[in-house]
């Protein structure tokens, strides 16, 4: 198997697995965790999609089973949100709703519309990325994935979600846009391109 099949699957898995925790809890009636199953359980399927439509290259390295329940493992952190909003009945604000909803909206739209261009660029003319959406920033995929957990795991309003995303970022994330911009740095125009952009948040870093 590949390492997108563990993926994908734990991917797909989510929204029935936070029916399943509003089930158990008797949460039906919680509005906050109607919208995480909205947006999280959404952002699985599309995830899904994607992966067959215009996949990620990274993703389909072989993966061993022991590999898969790794990956699953760590994936799982991302489902303490849901846990805690059911089992313990929580119900965000209004206004964190709505911040949370628009920040999946933008994040999915830069995701996946960074994603798509990397895939067509790759496909058909392979060259340093560094117009559109990666004009200025040479990660707006990760970037799009912040802003997609980062409205999951506010509608917790607890610690715990934030420690496991943060956890993502330091040992995964930016551990793989360093090695990306080490093997872009074979390209002639990256030290130019590098100097005018961000590697992951505008203005910040």
């Amino acid at each position: 198997m590949k390492m997108k099949h563990y993926i994908d699957s734990h991917k797909g898995a989510t929204a029935f697995t936070i029916l399943a925790l509003m089930a158990w809890f008797d949460a039906w009636h919680n509005a906050t965790a109607w919208i995480y199953l909205a947006l999280h359980g959404t952002y699985g399927f599309l995830w899904v999609w994607k992966s067959r439509v215009f996949p990620d290259k990274n993703w389909e390295l072989r993966a061993g089973i022991k590999d898969g329940l790794t990956i699953w493992t760590g994936l799982t952190l991302y489902w303490i949100a849901p846990y805690l909003i059911t089992s313990r009945n929580i119900e965000a604000p209004p206004w964190l709703l709505g911040v949370s909803t628009s920040m999946f909206c933008f994040g999915v739209f830069l995701h996946f519309s960074s994603d798509m261009q990397k895939h067509m660029q790759l496909k058909l003319q392979p060259q340093l990325m560094d117009d559109g959406l990666w004009r200025r920033l040479r990660n707006p995929n990760y970037l799009g994935e912040l802003l997609i957990y980062l409205g999951f795991s506010m509608l917790a309003m607890h610690w715990a979600p934030l420690a496991a995303l943060t956890l993502f970022v330091l040992a995964v994330w930016l551990p793989n846009m360093k090695r990306k911009d080490k093997s872009l740095s074979r390209y002639p125009g990256f030290a130019d391109y590098e100097k005018r952009s961000w590697r992951f948040i505008p203005f910040v870093y």
